[in-house]
């Protein structure tokens, strides 16, 4: 369902420009796909400790860009999700609990409608509800990110093509009795419940809405649905020849370090980690995809007092039950991705992933 509301949000922002980026070589080739992926909570910490237990290997350790991303909102030092992934979606800091609006509640165009109103096929695979603050944040316009009702009507007003996770609950069991998957299922999109049904479908509009509320976490019954679904949206996505955005989020990550669960936190950063080879595997042979994976926030403080890189033993401390104000690590690959070294605030990622489509801010 298309809203002019959102048409005049991007209308205003970006104007129709060739798709050009660098990359780590210089070499000028157009960027035509990004994939942002966000291991939500996921320091330098806890990379290092899954790098640990796996013997000294992870996959997005082996980019070739890396850089730093500061985490403050506009209101806190400790950032929440909302406020986080805001920063990263529409480039402006904003308050903690904010969705896909600036620091004054006004509702401001995310790279990935930015993206759709180019022509993109745009979509995002998590492992939380797809309602959730950080996904939320980049297709949803709400000034708190516990409104799940009202977010999940906000797909309703978006041009998403695609969107996996957990959260079925907020599109059917509402307060309204309204039942908005019928209106995806009027809208084009195809219904998605079950993986296995999931990897039937091949082409066109999914909403693949697979856990009434949150996704189990890897170990516990979720398995590989994470790079199983960045697979198949990446496939799916990928036939569009104007190019995509997509929002792969390791969500879990997250929500074991809030329980300082390192056993927890590692087996989702593995799960992450295998999300990202298969972006980097389609990057390679596709030639013009900048990968990005990323952080909102740190969360637990975690350090790493004792750790064997040959037997793969890691002692994790937490120092928190919360988030932190560590900065995260961005690490890129792909044409563009030279841009992303350095120190910078996460606001920045926004106005790099802009340069790397080639979208122009007005002046």
């Amino acid at each position: 369902m298309k809203q002019a509301v959102i048409l005049f949000l991007v209308g205003w922002f970006v104007c129709v420009s060739a798709t050009q980026g660098q990359t780590a070589t210089g070499k000028s080739e157009p960027v035509r796909n990004i994939i942002l992926m966000i291991g939500d909570g996921m320091g330098v910490a806890q990379v290092c400790a899954a790098i640990t237990v796996n013997h000294g290997q992870l996959n997005m350790a082996e980019f070739p860009v890396t850089g730093f991303s500061k985490t403050s909102s506009a209101t806190d030092y400790i950032t929440d999700s909302g406020a986080g992934a805001t920063a990263i979606a529409i480039g402006e800091k904003t308050y903690n609990h904010a969705i896909g609006m600036d620091a004054d509640t006004m509702a401001k165009p995310t790279i990935l409608e930015i993206a759709s109103h180019h022509g993109k096929s745009t979509g995002l695979v998590v492992t939380s509800q797809v309602t959730h603050a950080t996904p939320a944040a980049f297709v949803a316009h709400q000034p708190d990110r516990y409104m799940y009702e009202q977010i999940a009507s906000d797909f309703l007003n978006s041009d998403i093509d695609l969107f996996i996770g957990g959260g079925l609950d907020h599109f059917t069991k509402r307060e309204d009795n309204n039942d908005l998957t019928a209106f995806l299922a009027s809208d084009g999109y195809q219904l998605v419940y079950k993986m296995k049904d999931l990897e039937k479908i091949k082409s066109g509009k999914v909403a693949g809405l697979l856990y009434d509320d949150k996704p189990p976490r890897y170990s516990k019954g979720r398995k590989d649905m994470l790079p199983e679904a960045t697979k198949k949206a990446i496939e799916i996505l990928s036939q569009n020849k104007s190019g995509f955005f997509l929002l792969v989020e390791g969500s879990q990550i997250d929500w074991a370090c809030h329980k300082n669960n390192d056993k927890y936190m590692i087996e989702e950063t593995f799960d992450f980690d295998e999300a990202v080879k298969i972006a980097r595997q389609f990057a390679e042979k596709d030639g013009h995809t900048l990968v990005i994976v990323t952080a909102d926030h740190e969360t637990g403080g975690l350090t790493l007092p004792e750790g064997d890189l040959k037997s793969g033993d890691v002692k994790a401390k937490f120092s928190s039950l919360s988030h932190t104000g560590i900065m995260v690590p961005v690490f890129a690959f792909g044409p563009g991705s030279s841009q992303f070294t350095g120190v910078y605030e996460n606001t920045e990622l926004f106005f790099k992933m802009m340069k790397a489509f080639g979208f122009p801010l007005e002046q």
